[in-house]
């Protein structure tokens, strides 16, 4: 492997350190009614949004907020030791991409057929630290002014 392609590979690497995510795949839902969901806790903090999901009567709500549970976990993981109160976790991303389409057959008048189309779609939290980025933030900041110097 070249040295530019490490470079970007190690990159990459950190970056993945930072990142917590969790995926939801082959839900049996609609994606509309999954991103009415998602859009009511995008960039929201995680005690909220928990909050949010658990009394919102949408089916979909809960499905999510299992899926943030599953996240919230995965930074626990990459994060021993450390204290949720503490950090200023929040949804930085979450997508709703359509899944696989189941297709049926709905008969219909005068020997004719509608076609149904069974929906999924696959979910994805990403979740952030306020705190780390407003560090890093900084540190862009301090590099960009010595450069400019």
């Amino acid at each position: 492997m070249g040295s530019r392609k490490h470079n970007s590979a190690e990159k990459r690497k950190e970056a993945r350190k930072t990142q917590y995510i969790a995926r939801l795949r082959n839900v049996p839902t609609s994606p509309r009614k999954m991103r009415l969901v998602a859009d009511m806790v995008r960039g929201m903090d995680v005690e909220p949004a928990l909050g949010i999901l658990q009394h919102s009567p949408k089916e979909a709500s809960e499905r999510v907020y299992k899926l943030l549970r599953s996240a919230i976990a995965n930074w626990e993981v990459k994060n021993e030791g450390a204290r949720i109160e503490d950090n200023q976790l929040y949804i930085k991303q979450i997508m709703v991409d359509s899944g696989r389409m189941l297709k049926r057959i709905q008969p219909a008048p005068q020997g004719r057929a509608h076609r149904i189309r069974k929906r999924s779609n696959h979910v994805t939290i990403i979740l952030g630290n306020r705190n780390q980025e407003a560090v890093v933030e900084e540190v862009n900041d301090t590099t960009k002014e010595n450069n400019n110097i």
